[in-house]
């Protein structure tokens, strides 16, 4: 049944475009209303403190060797109420610092991960043009779990839906502007801006972001136009645009996630091709993996259109993880297993698991690193943890791989 609306009195039926229209703007207001009272108007979203348990798990030295780090050592630092250090994303940096400064040589290497001159920009593309596939509560964990072990770090939002964008506490509707998200920075027209103009700092230490909104649909749009134009080739070519855009900023990130949007279109081919190492997620059920299928093939097919246009795509790594993982599933292990037997090294070997942590964090916009405890119980928070530190750890030792690292 059409809704109504007021003419003169009578009722008349609304078009479907005016009723899609009016649910939008409902929509949208109650949800800005939602994250006002989560997060008002002139709030900043923080990042939350870490125990000395935690500082010593992610810097990987015990807790004595914090308490024996003198407070001058840190610009600011807070305490709990029992008096210990509550230790800032900040402060772990300084620690770094500190110890591969003033510890035994060999100690810890690897504390300070800054790549060297001659070892290349790593940049990993999570993408799957299925949605429900946990691309972005892969991605963003994952660019947060990098800055935290100390490599400078870039996120871009991909994605027009701008769910990245929305976990780092921006509202894509009101925070992000025209010419704001990587669109900006890789337009065909006058309107072209510097990538530098679309960083934004985060409130997450050493991880920066390029936020997205709907904006980014009209790349889609002009990528024809552009093409047919003659501006999208050669050296400008459609596919190299991404790659091209981050040219300038290069020397100043080791490390760059990539949230790609949910389809094989410009964005998406761009973004591979710009990258080092791709991320499939894949929930590992029958439908979800026939859906990937359908992408790879997808996938190979536009990797020859860019062959033919004088590009190649050469990546460091391909890897699959299984995402919203249950392993008491036997539907969802007969799939892992098939896809294992497959695909071997190219899933990795440790999962994402389903879980009411992750899930309860990403209502409150927040990724399960940023989740308050008791929100979750503690069990339930340590097994989501363990599962995406697993990941996101053998995500790294493939990075320090192909840096070459021991």
């Amino acid at each position: 049944m059409s809704e109504l609306y007021q003419v003169d009195g009578d009722e008349m039926p609304l078009s479907v475009a005016d009723q899609v229209n009016q649910h939008a703007k409902l929509l949208s207001a109650q949800l800005s209303h939602l994250s006002e009272m989560t997060y008002p108007p002139k709030a900043q979203k923080v990042m939350r403190t870490f125990t000395p348990r935690e500082a010593s798990d992610i810097l990987g030295v015990n807790t004595h060797t914090l308490r024996s780090i003198d407070d001058s050592v840190f610009r600011l630092f807070e305490r709990d109420p029992r008096n210990n250090r509550a230790y800032t994303l900040e402060n772990l940096w300084e620690i770094r610092k500190y110890l591969s400064e003033n510890g035994k040589p060999g100690k810890w290497p690897g504390l300070v991960p800054t790549r060297t001159e001659d070892e290349k920009l790593q940049i990993i593309c999570v993408a799957n043009f299925k949605g429900g596939s946990a691309k972005t509560t892969t991605a963003t964990p994952l660019a947060q779990y990098l800055a935290m072990q100390g490599l400078r770090t870039l996120a871009i939002d991909l994605d027009p839906q701008a769910s990245m964008t929305s976990l780092f506490g921006l509202q894509p509707e009101i925070d992000i502007g025209d010419n704001a998200s990587l669109f900006g920075a890789i337009r065909y027209d006058e309107e072209r801006v510097p990538i530098e103009q679309v960083i934004r700092k985060t409130y997450f230490y050493n991880l920066d972001l390029i936020p997205a909104n709907l904006e980014l649909m009209e790349y889609e749009h002009r990528v024809p136009t552009a093409i047919n134009d003659g501006i999208a080739r050669g050296k400008n070519a459609f596919y190299r645009s991404i790659h091209n855009a981050l040219d300038p900023v290069r020397d100043d990130y080791d490390v760059i996630v990539i949230d790609a949007p949910p389809q094989l279109g410009y964005l998406t081919l761009g973004a591979v091709f710009a990258a080092t190492g791709v991320l499939v997620t894949v929930h590992p059920s029958m439908i979800d993996v026939s859906s990937m299928s359908q992408f790879l093939n997808m996938l190979a097919d536009l990797m020859v259109v860019i062959e033919n246009n004088g590009g190649r795509v050469e990546l460091d790594f391909l890897k699959y993880v299984f995402t919203r993982y249950n392993p008491n599933d036997h539907p969802q292990l007969n799939c892992g297993t098939l896809m294992r037997g497959l695909f071997t090294d190219n899933v990795l070997k440790s999962s994402v698991l389903e879980s009411t942590a992750i899930a309860s964090a990403a209502l409150e916009k927040k990724s399960v690193y940023e989740i308050d405890k008791g929100i979750v119980s503690g069990p339930t928070l340590t097994r989501a943890l363990d599962s995406v530190n697993a990941v996101n750890r053998e995500v790294y030792e493939l990075l320090r791989s192909a840096w070459r690292r021991t």
